[in-house]
């Protein structure tokens, strides 16, 4: 909603995924909330301090909206529940060709098909938030890799079907 919990997180943590995997030159990664209520504000400190355990540095990131170029630019918009992916599928233009869903869905290790907003509860949701994300972080890329026929690590090669 905000891009300051949920949002901010999955970027940091398919962002380390995607570097890990040697691919950072070939994928864009980015996050936008659907609401304006923390523009240009940085992650939830609480979402920052789990992340770090984990060893993912969120403090680099502000908070932004989603904007009509993003269904353009972006090959996957996934949202982490169903309520801000119903937004993205009202402000979604018609000639865009991106997938659009959620971000759940390339998890293989948690059935739920949402990601719990951990804003309002303790430092356990945010803990929760990151099994999750990481899951579906790791889901993506190898649907990713199929998809674009990407290659191994260090010296992988995006080709585009």
């Amino acid at each position: 909603m905000g891009n300051i919990c949920r949002s901010p997180t999955a970027e940091a943590v398919f962002r380390a995924c995607v570097e890990e995997a040697g691919l950072a030159q070939h994928i864009l990664i980015d996050s936008a909330g659907t609401h304006d209520y923390h523009v240009g504000n940085p992650p939830d400190m609480r979402a920052q301090h789990a992340a770090l355990q984990r060893g993912y540095d969120m403090s680099a990131l502000r908070g932004r909206q989603v904007e009509l170029p993003d269904f353009t630019r972006f090959d996957y918009v996934l949202a982490m529940d169903c309520d801000n992916l119903a937004i993205l599928q009202r402000l979604r233009p018609s000639d865009a060709a991106g997938r659009l869903g959620l971000f759940l869905e390339f998890a293989s290790r948690h059935s739920q098909r949402e990601v719990p907003d951990p804003y309002y509860g303790g430092a356990d949701g945010f803990e929760r938030v990151l099994d999750m994300v990481e899951d579906a972080a790791e889901g993506l890329l190898q649907h990713i890799r199929k998809r674009y026929l990407i290659c191994g690590s260090d010296k992988a090669e995006a080709r585009s079907p």
